[in-house]
């Protein structure tokens, strides 16, 4: 139980109390490092054997059907059986690198470069990281999406395609940050703003889908026109109800970047993902605010100039 020493005797006591829990801490430390390199030879040592065994074994197996050719009927029930006991050893393979370090694919070495990203532990994180490997697969095809429309003929800012890029490395980050005391910490903040992100991409998609529907309508636009210039720059009425949660979403941005900032001055912080993830989220504030800024005050302009006639 925690209690605040109020006389020098208490202090001293509690200081004993505090050196015999460091002097633990210690041992638990140094034991904990000396398991991580026990653990990481044996991740080595087992790799090497899984890729010895499969070599020996693809070489074993020709030479097991160059001597089936002149073996006799009874030698050929035994090379029957190796081999079926080799066709099974792939499986068995799989299931043991499924817990060790592997190298990645083309695509996340050229996002997150040579980064292991298996877990070690399979039940660990693993809602967390389902929804960050959602959350990259939503953005990747948000740009796939612009992509097939800016080719045919949709005006969007540049700047609506380039942030859809970055939250998609954001994700690929936010999914190989292991789990550990700055995570937890961070956790529930990424997830409240995640879920307020989702809220306010709704409210977009219903306001855009009305107003695009009734400039269809009258003829202004064309089929493929499913954004223009981000959030609809040519929208105005209306656009105000939608300006508060923008710029409310920007601010969590700068926030959570603030925040992860923060936790790189602890003592604790030492994933490289803490600073990675705050710089992005920095990065993104500043471009959706400054971009979205830009576009209402153009879109404001517009609008005096059309009274003005």
């Amino acid at each position: 139980m925690l209690f605040n020493p109020t006389g020098l005797a208490e202090c001293l006591q509690e200081w004993q109390d505090l050196e015999k829990d460091y002097q633990k801490l210690q041992e638990t430390h140094r034991l904990y490092k000396q398991k991580l390199e026990e653990v990481s030879k044996l991740q080595d040592s087992c790799s090497s054997s899984i890729a010895r065994q499969k070599k020996k074994l693809k070489d074993l197996s020709k030479s097991l059907e160059e001597c089936r050719v002149i073996a006799n009927p009874d030698d050929v029930n035994g090379i029957d059986g190796i081999q079926e006991s080799i066709r099974e050893r792939p499986n068995v393979f799989f299931d043991m690198e499924a817990f060790l370090p592997k190298k990645n694919g083309l695509y996340l070495s050229l996002v997150l470069g040579n980064v292991n990203v298996t877990l070690l532990n399979k039940q660990s994180k693993v809602v967390d990281a389902l929804f960050n490997f959602l959350l990259v697969w939503y953005y990747c095809t948000l740009t796939i999406r612009e992509s097939i429309l800016i080719n045919n003929g949709t005006k969007i800012k540049g700047w609506w395609v380039f942030q859809h890029y970055v939250s998609t490395f954001l994700s690929g980050v936010m999914l190989t940050w292991p789990d550990g005391e700055l995570y937890q910490l961070f956790r529930n903040q990424f997830l409240s703003y995640s879920m307020y992100i989702n809220f306010v991409q709704f409210l977009q998609y219903y306001y855009q889908s009305g107003c695009l529907y009734r400039l269809r309508a009258l003829g202004e636009r064309h089929n493929m026109d499913l954004t223009v210039e981000g959030f609809q720059s040519w929208m105005w009425r209306g656009l105000t109800f939608l300006l508060p949660f923008l710029f409310l979403g920007h601010f969590l941005q700068l926030y959570n970047g603030i925040t992860l900032f923060q936790m790189v001055q602890l003592p604790e912080w030492k994933e490289w993902q803490v600073l990675m993830c705050g710089s992005t989220f920095l990065v993104l504030f500043i471009g959706n605010f400054f971009t979205t800024l830009g576009v209402v005050y153009h879109k404001y302009m517009d609008q005096n100039k059309a009274k003005a006639l």
